[in-house]
This record gives C-alpha cells, sequence and structure tokens, in this order.
C-alpha cells in the first residue's frame, strides 16, 4: 500500500518565481514592488531573483563584475556595496529612483 503523504510529496515541486520572470516589464514590475517593502535584505533576495530569471552570466558581463562576485554579492549572507547594487539594477534595465 502507497502512503499517500510520501506520493504527494513526490509531486510537488519548489516554486521558482525566477521561472515566471519572462520579460524585462515582469522583472521591472518585480523589482518595483519588492523595493516598497523598503527592506533592503528582501530587495537584494528579489535582485537575485531577477538576475537569475535574466540570467547570471549576461547580468554579470553587463554590471561590470565576475559571476562568482555577483553570485557572493547576491547571496543570502552577501552584503553588496551600494555601488554593487547600482550596476546591478542598471544591468536589469532598471534605475534606482528616489522619490
Amino acid at each position: 500500500m502507497t502512503n499517500p503523504k510520501s506520493s504527494l510529496a513526490e509531486s510537488l515541486s519548489t516554486f521558482d518565481i525566477a521561472e515566471h520572470l519572462q520579460t524585462d516589464a515582469d522583472i521591472q514590475a518585480f523589482l518595483r514592488e519588492t523595493a516598497k517593502s523598503g527592506d533592503s535584505s528582501d530587495f537584494i533576495h528579489a535582485l537575485n531573483i531577477a538576475a537569475r530569471a535574466k540570467g547570471m552570466t549576461e547580468v554579470a558581463v553587463q554590471a561590470g563584475v565576475t559571476r562568482a562576485s555577483l553570485y557572493k554579492s547576491l547571496a543570502e549572507d552577501g552584503n553588496p556595496r551600494f555601488e554593487t547594487i547600482a550596476k546591478i539594477v542598471e544591468a536589469l534595465g532598471c534605475k534606482l529612483v528616489v522619490s
């Protein structure tokens, strides 16, 4: 007899929002909404998701950083400099704006 909990767990997969950010407009809207919270760690996590959606290598090249540096900056325990965040935001087709 099959354990129903076991088969349910096997059929579930982890939701990854990066798979659903398909256009630059999607990425911009996602970052805009995340920035509204004002939580810098949430925003850095959102940058990680957006960079994975666009392609880490492409974002690293456009931001002028190495791919390894990009991963390190956007890691959960990362602590990127403002300059790095600004470069990543620009590479994702966005601007930092104070209003």
